[in-house]
């Protein structure tokens, strides 16, 4: 939380691949050419240079397809494994009988068995509190119970199966997460004749990232460890349910005025089976945010902490053992040509010896020496004074989003 990142530099310190040194070549002897030469070897060479452009695009639509399969297959997996599926048609009518849309009950009866649709005249919206790639999330009024709730629409194609499915995903994973620091959702609001899809979840004030950015406000280290401490104690209860959330960053991270930290927006999260090996996407958790492994092409990983990417300039550079086991997809892109020194420790050098520590394990670039959330919450940073505070008696503070930090920002600049 509150660490540095940036855009890895080392993309610039890349050799050339074999293929961009061979064109290049290839330029050269074709600019050295007499004058006079063969206009035969001149047409051999543009149509050699035409063939390589193919080549080059048709690898890339290649390697697009072939990570859309590993997403499928993934996708595939996961939900035989949540059992998000067709259920026997009496089931389904019933579910339809009860309110829910046939398209949703069709594919994704799982999801919601059990549960009744709330109805979208029993809420009153108030304001937009978030905004995400597949959804906008709302502050509203529960006309029922008479509560402030969090609303949130999801983006999705009632037309495709796939995509429904996909988004039960997310409803299936939060109805068997069940912690005080991970979000809950309370309900959905959907009719059998309409196309949209609201997740209901208890509001939250204020998220990490929000906070972080208001002006004046200031974490102590009891206040840095109090939060910490909940967010590993929920992302352990994620990991031993089985769950990856994949998308851990502060505008995820919830806080209501009470001093609790919730995770949440698992729209990207997916089941996972520690004893079975299984290709997972890299394409998740967002650009910045993504641990070493996961920007040089790890399909394979676990439930080894999610951190900010450092660079390799604050990190250090993989060893040449780390590159040689690994053998990652990138790796050849974000190699550099010399090796960065590690400067965690001189960078933080007037942090606590403890969080120090902490800091240098989570920060390892080699995920194998990570360590998990459980283990993190064994660290001495948690036992060693000041001590984490209670939550009940961090400050009180305006209600604060990162949505709202880009307003603040949007209407500075104008």
């Amino acid at each position: 939380m509150g660490c540095i990142c940036g855009k890895p530099s080392a993309i610039e310190d890349s050799r050339d691949s074999p293929r961009e040194r061979l064109s290049s070549k290839s330029a050269a002897s074709l600019r050295g050419q007499r004058a006079g030469g063969s206009s035969r070897r001149e047409e051999a060479y543009r149509a050699k240079d035409r063939l390589d452009s193919i080549d080059g695009k048709t690898m890339l639509i290649d390697k697009q397809v072939n990570e859309r399969k590993r997403e499928k297959r993934e996708f595939i997996v996961a939900t035989n494994h949540l059992r998000i599926g067709i259920l026997p048609k009496s089931s389904e009518g019933e579910q339809v009988a009860a309110g829910w849309p046939p398209w949703l009950a069709a594919v994704a009866g799982e999801a919601i068995g059990g549960w009744v649709p709330r109805r979208a005249d029993s809420f009153e919206k108030l304001d937009k509190i978030g905004q995400g790639t597949y959804s906008n999330v709302y502050r509203a009024r529960d006309l029922d119970q008479g509560k402030i709730v969090a609303l949130k629409k999801v983006r999705f194609d009632n037309l495709e199966p796939e995509s429904v499915r996909f988004m039960a995903r997310e409803i299936h994973i939060l109805r068997r997460l069940d912690h005080p620091n991970v979000i809950k959702l309370e309900g959905l609001v959907t009719s059998r004749m309409s196309c949209s899809l609201y997740l209901v979840f208890e509001y939250m004030e204020h998220d990490l990232a929000g906070l972080a950015s208001h002006p004046g406000l200031k974490f102590t280290e009891s206040h840095v460890k109090c939060y910490m401490q909940q967010l590993l104690r929920g992302l352990d209860h994620c990991h031993s349910r089985g769950v990856l959330h994949r998308d851990i960053k502060g505008s995820n991270l919830l806080i209501d005025n009470n001093g609790i930290l919730k995770i949440a927006d698992f729209g990207l999260a997916s089941f996972f089976d520690p004893h079975q090996s299984q290709p997972l996407t890299s394409r998740v958790v967002t650009l910045w945010y993504r641990p070493p492994e996961l920007l040089l092409g790890a399909t394979y990983y676990g439930t080894l902490v999610e951190q900010l990417h450092k660079i390799f300039k604050l990190c250090g550079s993989p060893s040449e053992e780390y590159w040689r086991k690994s053998r990652l997809p990138h790796a050849t892109i974000f190699k550099p040509q010399q090796p960065y020194r590690r400067c965690v420790a001189d960078t933080f050098k007037e942090f606590p010896a403890p969080a120090l520590a902490l800091i240098e394990t989570l920060l390892t670039i080699d995920p194998a020496d990570r360590g998990s959330s459980a283990s993190a919450l064994k660290s001495e940073f948690f036992t060693a004074k000041p001590l984490p505070c209670d939550p009940s008696s961090l400050p009180k503070y305006p209600p604060s989003k990162e949505f709202d930090a880009k307003v603040r920002d949007e209407e500075a600049r104008r």
